[in-house]
């Protein structure tokens, strides 16, 4: 047999069996299908994950039970090493895509881990045919940084102005209830 055969049945084998531990994963833990979802595109693979897999993730983290599920990204950002850093690349890529698509609550979730972005934000590495990587990771943090400060001041501002709105709103309650009581009662006194 040729080396490329066996190479090609061992990759066949190799994916079969990754394939079935998913399955025995799904079946016997709790693990959900995004939950697995999510692993999977914040793991070592050189290319970053796909725009499809990013949206059901994103819209999986709008149900409360899947949501509790992304700690995989805080895992995957704290778990930083410059020798193993695709990991962590890849959980960026798939928390700038949470914070420009997913629910509100998750810039309030990742404020924990500014500190690691900024980390991550200072590495360094160009790799054989020359590309900066250091560079695309550093451009990435500087975007999710920014993302991050500017979705929790806006949503400061947001809760300040529906506090507003409330404050406005009983005391124009208040007005119209204190007139009709002074209008009602004016000819008992």
């Amino acid at each position: 047999m040729s080396s490329a055969l066996i190479h090609e049945i061992k990759g066949q084998a190799f994916r079969f069996l990754k394939e079935k531990i998913k399955t025995a994963r799904l079946v016997l833990t709790d693990v959900t299908p995004v939950q697995l979802m999510t692993e999977e595109v914040t793991n070592e693979n050189p290319r970053p994950p796909d725009t499809r897999t990013r949206s059901i993730i994103a819209r999986a983290a709008f149900e409360v039970d899947e949501y509790e599920r992304i700690e995989i990204l805080h895992h995957r950002l704290s778990k930083f090493d410059k020798g193993y850093w695709r990991a962590s690349y890849n959980a960026l890529t798939l928390l700038e895509h949470l914070l420009t698509h997913g629910p509100k609550r998750v810039p309030e979730e990742f404020q924990c881990d500014i500190h690691v972005i900024e980390e991550i934000g200072q590495f360094q590495y160009i790799d054989e045919k020359r590309f900066n990587w250091g560079l695309s990771v550093r451009k990435l943090s500087e975007r999710i940084l920014k993302l991050l400060k500017t979705r929790i001041f806006s949503q400061k501002k947001e809760q300040q102005h529906a506090i507003f709105l409330m404050q406005s709103k009983v005391l124009e309650v208040l007005i119209v209830t204190s007139q009709f009581f002074v209008n009602k009662f004016k000819k008992f006194f």
